[in-house]
């Protein structure tokens, strides 16, 4: 794995590291194979539990594609006609916002600066976002003559509403913390030097929690978005039966019978 991401598993927390500070994170194509290949690691080790994704550095979490190389991979497709660049979307953007989004486990975002583009993208994709009081964020889409990728046109009108999400894409503009937690898009705003601690705290929270009820809350969230309320009772009476058969169900009702604190397997 390229040094541009970094990746560690511990007690049950993979934290996964965008790690190109100098370039305020930015999403070459090494950087982009990188955490594609990361994410797919944590959400398919069975010995992860949770997952905390962040960024090398205090200026930024992610300001999307890596201009200074895309403008270089425009000329070569120009001049070979083969229209290669624009492939990221398939190659590596799509498969990251899939492969956090389809966890079966949680994923946190600590978000320490600016979040642009497809790092706005990455941050809307998590499942809990932390939020430096100096970051901000912005769709960025539109100022380079682009539509919406990384998963935005989907979780952003879901978070602030398609109204809101509109209006921040047709005229990005910077959106900063405490705005962000007014819209929803941040769920907790903390100092600066508070992240890292802060973060790490909830998402080894998580990653001691019960991981099967975990996995079908998020999953009960985004069927229910896109189905009935007949469709989505018949898919929680689902959830709750695996949920139910879980060690860790058994695990949580003897706790309290017994009025102690559970300790979940994550099984």
């Amino acid at each position: 794995m390229a040094d541009t991401v970094l990746y560690e598993v511990s007690d049950g927390l993979a934290t996964i590291t965008l790690n190109r500070p100098e370039a305020m994170n930015a999403l070459n194509i090494a950087t982009k194979a990188a955490l594609r290949d990361a994410v797919r690691s944590a959400a398919e080790d069975d010995a992860v539990r949770a997952v905390l994704l962040t960024a090398a550095g205090d200026r930024a979490f992610c300001v999307g594609q890596d201009l200074k190389e895309h403008i270089g991979l425009l000329a070569a497709d120009r001049e070979t006609g083969s229209g290669q660049t624009m492939s990221t979307v398939r190659e590596h953007y799509n498969p990251i916002v899939r492969a956090i989004t389809e966890a079966p486990k949680p994923v946190v975002a600590a978000v320490n600066g600016v979040a642009a583009g497809a790092g706005f993208g990455f941050a809307l994709a998590a499942d809990y976002r932390i939020v430096a009081d100096t970051a901000a964020f912005n769709t960025s889409f539109a100022g380079v003559a682009l539509t919406a990728d990384s998963g935005v046109s989907w979780t952003l009108p879901r978070v602030v509403g398609p109204g809101r999400a509109t209006d921040l894409l047709l005229f990005p503009r910077t959106v900063k913390a405490q705005e962000a937690y007014e819209l929803g898009i941040a769920n907790r705003v903390v100092p600066s030097a508070e992240l890292r601690a802060e973060a790490e705290s909830v998402a080894r929270t998580l990653a001691q929690g019960p991981t099967v009820a975990y996995a079908a809350l998020k999953e009960a969230v985004a069927y229910g978005f896109s189905h009935s309320l007949a469709e989505t009772l018949e898919k929680e009476d689902e959830l709750q039966t695996r949920a139910g058969q879980s060690e860790d169900h058994t695990i949580a009702v003897q706790a309290f019978v017994q009025k102690e604190k559970p300790k979940y397997l994550g099984r």
